[in-house]
């Protein structure tokens, strides 16, 4: 019989809890404010805003966008049909990679973003940075970036064989 692990302390149980909420709240807040401004979900402008502000070439591979913005490869390939079908982002073929799709950010797609972030980064300052001293801040964002190392220490999604890829005849 396995080892079962330790339960959760209660400090640890009540950071979770805490870090659960918060991440609700804000999440919620944050994705009323994209409908409302652009008519975007989170997804949505996660991708736009990745492509956009990140990407320096305005475009990736589909594969590494979800694995980027951390949502099933389908999912993101429904997103990206529905911001393609406004113009905001363009499919093509990989150049490299025959199996790859890359995705590309429009000028509608960087127009929309530049008009929906300053509300966006408003509704995370007041939501998120409101209640935090500077001090505060620094110490979430080292924590919460050991965090994120950490958990993306493990291969991204897009290195995993896909489910009844490698079954036996």
């Amino acid at each position: 019989m396995p080892d079962t692990p330790p339960p959760l302390d209660a400090a640890q149980l009540g950071a979770y809890f805490a870090l659960m909420e918060v991440a609700g709240l804000l999440r919620h807040a944050v994705e009323q404010q994209l409908r409302e401004a652009g008519d975007l979900s989170y997804v949505q402008f996660q991708l736009l805003a990745r492509l956009g502000l990140d990407s320096p070439s305005g475009s990736e591979r589909m594969t590494d966008l979800a694995d980027g913005v951390v949502y099933s490869r389908s999912g993101l390939t429904y997103q990206a049909g529905l911001l393609d079908r406004r113009g905001l982002v363009t499919r093509s073929p990989s150049t490299d990679d025959e199996r790859s799709v890359i995705v590309a950010v429009t000028q509608a797609g960087r127009d929309l973003v530049a008009r929906v972030l300053p509300g966006h980064a408003d509704s995370i300052r007041r939501l998120l940075f409101g209640a935090l001293t500077d001090d505060d801040v620094a110490a979430l964002s080292d924590v919460l970036g050991r965090v994120r190392e950490h958990m993306r220490a493990t291969p991204p999604r897009s290195a995993r064989p896909r489910a009844g890829r490698n079954r036996t005849a």
